[in-house]
């Protein structure tokens, strides 16, 4: 009894202090989050050089003076925490104007950008905003880039790169790019990189005449067969034109979701990669020659929900083309397309609803293998569909025409759709487009927008 009393003791014992090590490991957790809240700082600058001094702590705040910032080269480096991530800002949003050769670089982990403008200059050397490969969970926010153009309209910069991880560009417009080179890049190596790009007003951008173009790229061709997981959503693309490609997928399973492709002469492409997915976006081409829609190459990719009105393009930039591909494809070239998935769209007034084994000729002599289209709403097309090679393994049906010749997988349209917001749209599933009440772009910049269905 003696025995299994003192054992008891000892227990009772344990167990008590055990709670009070576990009380006092809490309080000093608690304690040193309260310090950390306590000791984060407000630093205000006037110059990259004060900023670039710095050295920041989770919870700090740098705050920018207003005023032009002329050829500044920021260095944003630290690492915050998600509790407590560090933010750089300006004094007044859209008020600090970084002009002359400015650029800003963002290293680090959980860092937000806040508020600033770039225009009246170019950059010299770098991209204009650059994560850096090592930054993750951080956020460039609220902030414009105008016509941030050299004279020499051949040299090739980008004016967003996203290297890293989980990091993400909204809330910002980015207009008016004239010179070589993609407007935001998502640049990838042998790791996902789970990006987002959602809210932003991405401005015209006149046609380059070539490639390089495009407005977003989402990989190189290197990486082509990596996976990347980035979404764009719920941002507008206004008569961006820089060339055929407004989007390039070039990695696998991203999302394309929600956005409006306002009057672009080009389309989204899926070029490279697989397992991708463009969905419930809106292709207002106004009937403006060589506006385009969605153009597919590679294996498992989705098209699902959108809405396409008046696409003018044909064959390559027909409101959705599925591509012929090589034989024996390099990275760089065009790989047969495998099991598409075409699904619950509506096309209206299009020039080509619909061509199968796109840019058929010497050398993509490879035809789609898999494809399904189904459940497809047309309206008045002046061609349904063009089929410039025969794809194996083909599924079209319970798609639904107005204004056309039926043909096999096509029935007369019932009623189904009604126009609402201008827009036909399926009874008792309405929504309003999400740019009639969304908040789009920098808060404290009004751009010049007017999106009109002709």
């Amino acid at each position: 009894m003696k025995f299994i009393f003192s054992s008891s003791l000892m227990l009772f014992f344990f167990l008590q202090y055990s709670s009070c090590a576990k009380a006092i490991e809490a309080d000093s957790i608690s304690n040193n989050t309260e310090k950390q809240m306590v000791t984060a700082k407000t630093y205000t600058v006037a110059n990259s050089a004060e900023l670039n001094a710095l050295s920041l702590q989770p919870g700090d705040k740098v705050i920018m003076k207003s005023g032009e910032w002329k050829s500044q080269l920021i260095n944003f480096k630290a690492k915050g925490t998600a509790e407590n991530p560090i933010t750089l800002v300006a004094e007044t949003k859209g008020s600090v104007i970084l002009t002359g050769n400015s650029n800003l670089k963002i290293d680090g982990e959980w860092l937000i950008v806040d508020g600033l403008s770039f225009k009246n200059g170019f950059s010299l050397k770098d991209d204009v905003v650059v994560f850096s490969k090592t930054t993750s969970n951080s956020r460039l926010t609220n902030t414009n880039i105008e016509d941030y153009n050299p004279s020499d309209k051949t040299v090739d910069y980008k004016w967003v790169s996203l290297f890293g991880k989980n990091n993400r560009v909204d809330h910002c417009s980015i207009s008016g790019k004239t010179h070589q080179g993609t407007t935001l890049v998502v640049w990838l190596d042998d790791k996902a990189n789970y990006h987002q790009i959602d809210h932003n007003y991405f401005g015209p951008r006149p046609d380059l005449a070539n490639n390089g173009g495009e407005t977003i790229r989402i990989g190189t061709s290197t990486y082509s067969m990596n996976d990347s997981y980035t979404t764009v959503e719920n941002n507008i693309f206004d008569k961006c034109s820089g060339e055929v490609e407004i989007i390039s997928i070039k990695s696998g399973y991203n999302k394309i979701l929600n956005n409006l492709f306002y009057e672009c002469v080009g389309t989204v492409t899926f070029r490279h990669g697989n397992h991708s997915e463009v969905g419930n976006n809106y292709f207002v081409g106004n009937g403006i020659t060589n506006t385009g829609g969605i153009r597919i190459i590679g294996e498992n990719q989705k098209v699902h929900g959108n809405y396409l009105y008046k696409i003018a393009g044909r064959t390559l930039r027909s409101a959705i083309s599925i591509m012929n591909a090589y034989e024996n494809p390099a990275l760089s070239d065009y790989w047969k397309v495998k099991n598409a998935d075409i699904q619950y769209n509506v096309i209206v007034d299009a020039r080509e609803a619909f061509v199968l084994g796109a840019g058929k000729d010497g050398t993509r002599t490879v035809a789609p293998d898999g494809v399904t289209i189904a459940n497809n709403y047309v309206i008045n097309p002046t061609t349904l569909l063009v089929t410039q090679d025969d794809p194996k393994n083909l599924k079209i049906e319970n798609n639904q025409l107005d204004g056309g010749t039926l043909i096999s997988g096509f029935v007369k349209m019932g009623n189904d759709l009604e126009l609402s917001d201008g827009v036909w749209q399926k009874k008792n599933a309405s929504k309003k487009p999400f740019w009639l009440n969304t908040a789009i772009g920098p808060g404290w910049k009004k751009d010049n927008r007017s999106f009109i269905f002709k």
